[in-house]
């Protein structure tokens, strides 16, 4: 397997994560304080449909990536 491929599905995994922990937290279950802020930051408290939302969308561009990645490495290892 090569190495773009490995990364390609790397980085579709850590979209899949980060799309589900803001999912949770547009949802209301994940409550985190702000690591790094450089405007006036405030907790996110409960619902948040923009989260929701983009959670959603970062974890079906992480499946897409990943997958697609992982279907060419599968590919690959046939020929």
């Amino acid at each position: 397997m090569n190495k773009k491929l490995i990364a390609g599905i790397g980085l579709g995994i850590i979209a899949m994560l980060l799309g589900v922990l803001w999912f949770l937290q547009g949802i209301g279950v994940v409550h985190l304080r702000p690591i790094l802020c450089f405007a006036d930051c405030k907790p996110l408290t409960g619902k948040s449909p923009e989260w929701q939302v983009t959670g959603t969308i970062a974890f079906v561009v992480g499946a897409i990536v990943a997958g697609a990645c992982a279907r060419r490495a599968s590919r690959q290892r046939k020929n």
